[in-house]
């Protein structure tokens, strides 16, 4: 059982680091936020369909409804619109680094919206240091804040953290709705608001390419990273619990990086990498306790 669980912790990680690669080859030939949209109609379909079978798919309280709506609006519009517009201005390793800070930004959250989970001297340490990586990558200055290799990570930077508040306040409202159901829902919603942001923004379907590039990164990103691994997730979730499978946020850079290079040449630089570490031991501070007793529990198995 433990190698079956590294193994698909190692999938999921490569999976859905390759993801921002197959993003930035898509985005040559398809706009961002349609792009986007495209993807989770598919995936949201097959999500749905899936809970359909597994669970009972429909919503049956306000409270269902809210988390729907929370999830269509900040873990699916939110997060993918600023990621696929971000990715035009950034390599795919920079944009998988600062993704990476959502479990950073997630624990800090969650100490703000619940007051009986206050934050440490070290969990605020955490929580700077995850910014401070962020602005390492970034690097801005006064004469180059809206140049385009600023901006891409900041709108990255901006998917991360309507990604943490949407999970922090799906935690808060509890459903009572399955999560396969609810990231059904969220994900048909979500698409529903991308599609018209993307008619708001003036993005036309004419304005695709479907080259074979785009066909297949298309493919990759509902089939591939959308359907099967969050069916994965969804598996790891519940053998490993949530400290664990978040650390997969910290293993996706590493595909990225690697994928982004082998496929489009993409070189990581040296604040990319320096970043990462920086927002890796915020998240290590952060989490302490939770990785303190995940490690004693696997350690006292073992014995």
């Amino acid at each position: 059982m433990r190698y079956r669980n590294a193994v698909a912790f190692l999938a999921l990680g490569a999976i859905w680091g390759s993801a921002f690669v197959a993003i930035k080859a898509g985005l040559a030939s398809i706009p961002p936020v349609l792009f986007a949209a495209l993807r989770y109609d598919i995936a949201g379909v097959l999500v749905l369909g899936y809970a359909a079978i597994v669970t009972d798919p429909l919503p049956e309280s306000r409270r269902d409804l809210a988390a729907i709506a929370v999830g269509a609006t900040l873990l699916i519009a939110g997060y993918h619109a600023l990621l696929f517009v971000g990715e035009l201005e950034t390599t795919s390793a920079t944009a998988a680094v600062v993704v990476s800070l959502s479990p950073v930004l997630t624990a800090g959250f969650a100490r703000i919206a619940l007051p009986e989970e206050r934050l440490s001297t070290l969990g605020v340490l955490g929580l700077g240091l995850g910014f401070a990586g962020v602005v390492v990558i970034a690097r801005p200055e006064p004469g180059r804040l809206l140049s385009s290799d600023v901006l891409g990570p900041v709108l990255v930077f901006g998917a991360a953290l309507s990604f943490a508040l949407g999970s922090v306040l799906t935690r808060w409202l509890d459903a009572d709705l399955s999560i396969e159901a609810m990231e059904g829902w969220s994900m048909v919603g979500g698409a529903l608001l991308m599609h018209l942001l993307s008619l708001v923004l003036g993005e036309s379907p004419a304005a695709i390419e479907w080259t074979p590039s785009a066909v297949l990164s298309l493919g990759y990103l509902s089939l591939v990273a959308s359907a099967l691994g969050f069916l994965v997730y969804f598996d790891l979730l519940d053998r490993l619990g949530p400290v664990e499978i978040n650390l997969v946020s910290y293993v996706a850079p590493v595909f990225a990086a690697l994928t982004g290079f082998l496929f489009l040449g993409e070189i990581i630089d040296i604040a990319t990498a320096g970043g990462f570490v920086v927002i890796l031991l915020g998240f290590v501070l952060l989490k302490r306790d939770a990785i303190r007793e995940t490690v004693g529990g696997r350690l006292e198995g073992e014995t």
